[in-house]
């Protein structure tokens, strides 16, 4: 399968699903199947708390997590003591959550468990580079109601969306909705070479970012004067005057419906330039969106993470059922990456 291949050219790949019981956990099981035997060493872990029986939302049953011999997984010490096989213990961290410290081991024997991960993308990070040091060549992730943040590029190096009719129940809007957050996965890199802030000289880049929005210059960032895009609107006459000559921002932050708002209510948003730090700082609907775009206006991102597939679970909970090979096609004309139904192919 194509996919798999995909998958085993990275370090690190994160599940996310654009909504409870859209699939990610069963991604995730079909993921570890087909990899447990490609020869390379296997990492899973979570952000938060995940592969428990029942959904603790929607009160759904839930698929547990399957690890197998040789895998190394990281959980909280409450879920590490209650697994069903024998493991490894290889680290303890001085990380907590509130099931306990973050454990990380060694699978001995075949078992299904609970995963509580990091609490927070910082410590994920962490997570996934100690790892390494254990022999992992590859960390799988899943991830979180909304919390798109863990498939950043500055955590995972890929990641695989999970969509389907828990989403939406109508395929023309689940479409439209799954490619919105496809595009913005999918936005153009900015070039930053030779870029620097003005107030210090100091060349750009993501270990120095300073949070707040900057307008550039004859290759310079002049701050304007707000903590964050939030506050776009309190600034001085004069920074809005840079903005209009130079219709060129760094957001560094949450790019939000407010900034959009802001540079239309200005009459600056034609030709305007927004740049950002990835995908997974934007908070910006998809009418406000494409209005700004239709404006003339544009985004782009520092960092850029690796679509490599969406998966579908065509069934919501409340019994809704979409045609499976009709959503498949839909998703993989408007997208162009691999779609799989994976019960589906399960089945077959």
């Amino acid at each position: 399968m194509d996919l798999i291949n995909k998958i085993l050219q990275y370090r690190s790949i994160s599940i996310v699903g654009l909504e409870k019981n859209t699939g990610k956990t069963e991604t995730l099981n079909f993921i570890i199947r087909r990899v447990k035997d490609c020869g390379k060493t296997i990492a899973v872990t979570s952000i938060g708390i995940d592969g428990e029986t029942v959904d603790a939302v929607t009160r759904t049953s839930k698929p547990e997590i399957r690890i197998y011999r040789g895998m190394i997984f990281n959980t909280a010490e409450q879920y590490f003591l209650k697994k069903r096989f024998s493991a490894e213990i290889l680290d303890i961290s001085d990380e907590y959550t509130i099931l306990g410290r973050l454990v990380t081991a060694k699978a001995l024997g075949n078992g299904r468990m609970l995963l509580s991960g990091a609490a927070d993308t910082h410590t994920l990070k962490k997570t996934i580079e100690n790892n390494r040091r254990f022999g992992t060549d590859i960390t799988i992730v899943d991830g979180a109601l909304s919390r798109l943040s863990l498939a950043s590029p500055a955590i995972t190096e890929s990641m695989i969306l999970a969509t389907g009719a828990a989403y939406s129940s109508n395929i023309e809007t689940l479409v439209r909705k799954t490619k919105f957050v496809c595009s913005l996965i999918n936005l153009p890199i900015y070039d930053t070479e030779n870029i620097r802030y003005s107030h210090n000289n100091l060349p750009l880049n993501t270990d120095n970012e300073k949070k707040g929005v900057y307008c550039l210059i004859d290759n310079e960032l002049y701050d304007l004067g707000g903590s964050s895009a939030l506050t776009i609107s309190s600034i001085s006459k004069e920074s809005l005057e840079k903005i209009a000559t130079h219709r060129n921002i760094f957001v560094f932050g949450i790019l939000s419906n407010k900034l959009i708002d802001f540079l239309i209510e200005n009459n600056i948003a034609k030709g305007m330039s927004i740049v950002v730090k990835d995908f997974s700082t934007i908070f910006v609907s998809d009418d406000k969106y494409h209005l700004f775009a239709r404006l003339g206006g544009r985004v782009e991102v520092l960092q850029k993470t690796n679509l490599i597939a969406l998966t579908v679970n065509p069934t919501s909970p409340d019994g809704t059922v979409l045609n499976s090979d009709t959503l498949q096609k839909r998703l993989a004309d408007e997208i162009g990456v691999e779609v799989i139904d994976v019960k589906k192919v399960e089945s077959q």
